[in-house]
């Protein structure tokens, strides 16, 4: 699952994943996915499950993070 986008059905809470932050600029190269444990799901999005983490950012989900 860490190579495709997961659905928002196939996430759960405490689950670590890379998002892109809602307020990232999305044409920018720059932009660095954040890595944190999902607090609450809101759904499914065009770009990506919508998700908060638990530290309170809020984005899509871009992959779920491997296991380290």
């Amino acid at each position: 699952m860490s190579d495709e986008r997961p659905t928002a059905e196939e996430l759960r809470q405490g689950m670590t994943v890379e998002i892109v932050q809602d307020d990232a600029d999305p044409q920018s190269e720059e932009t660095e996915p954040i890595i944190g444990e999902v607090g609450t799901i809101y759904g499914d999005e065009p770009e990506g499950p919508h998700v908060e983490l638990k530290s309170g950012v809020v984005g899509h989900v871009e992959s779920v993070a491997p296991d380290e």
